[in-house]
């Protein structure tokens, strides 16, 4: 559930980088995950800046889990955390999961140099190299590298692509920009962008275009609502709570 919520979020742009990032160490989401009627848990994001090997760099933790009823049906324990430098370029990703019984640990480390990623997966004791080739990202490098472009030039109709290294392999990130909106949040009314990503249908999701997007529609670009028809029933992420944005929200006045 909560790998949906952060793929969905990677929801944004075009190709030309804004004059210096938009995000800033502070930072800070929570969302509250509805599936169907059910309050079925919540996630958060938060920046923080850090060191890795030497390099200042960004760090971001992203952590999702389940409560109340739905905990009784899958508990879910997911964290994620990503180290990329100013412009979003990821050095290492950390991904523990737990659901219902699934269990995932891994730890990537990006060679930019040489174009790869060193996979260890310490629950299978395996460590594994893999090409990339020039511009790769992880699940949330890519939601703040996103979030650094300038969405000014985007009609109705066009579509973004971009490569996450995801499940040891590069996973194609499209989605088509659907227009402008404004979006009704627990935080008041916000200007916003609309976007469909484009997904696999089957497992998971009931069709390709299963998913809306909808961010705020100013130098912020933050994820406010997620609407997702699943294979059984629908799921809802929504903005609850934010701080430490570096710009000031596009509320409808």
């Amino acid at each position: 559930m909560k790998k949906i919520l952060f793929v969905a979020i990677l929801t944004f742009t075009l190709n030309i980088y804004a004059q210096e990032a938009v995000f800033q160490a502070g930072e800070f989401f929570k969302f509250k995950i509805h599936y169907g009627f059910f309050n079925a848990g919540y996630a958060t994001l938060d920046l923080k800046k850090s060191t890795f090997k030497n390099k200042n760099l960004f760090h971001a933790t992203g952590k999702g889990w389940t409560t109340g009823i739905s905990s009784w049906f899958m508990d879910v324990d997911d964290l994620y955390e990503s180290y990329f430098d100013t412009q979003a370029k990821p050095y290492k990703f950390i991904r523990k999961v737990d659901e219902g019984g699934y269990t995932m640990n891994r730890e990537l480390h990006f060679n930019h140099q040489k174009h790869q990623v060193l996979v260890n997966d310490y629950k299978k004791n395996s460590q594994k190299y893999f090409n990339t080739g020039k511009k790769i990202f992880d699940m949330l490098s890519a939601f703040y590298y996103l979030r650094n472009i300038d969405t000014s030039k985007l009609k109705k109709g066009d579509e973004i692509k971009v490569n996450m290294f995801l499940d040891n392999e590069i996973y194609p990130f499209r989605l088509k920009f659907l227009g402008k909106d404004i979006t009704k949040t627990k935080l008041g009314k916000i200007h916003s962008l609309k976007f469909r990503p484009f997904v696999q249908s089957g497992r998971i999701f009931k069709e390709d275009e299963s998913l809306t997007v909808w961010i705020s529609d100013d130098q912020n670009k933050m994820p406010l609502l997620i609407k997702a028809k699943l294979m059984v029933g629908s799921l809802k992420a929504s903005l609850m709570e934010y701080r430490g944005l570096k710009y000031d929200v596009n509320f409808k006045g």
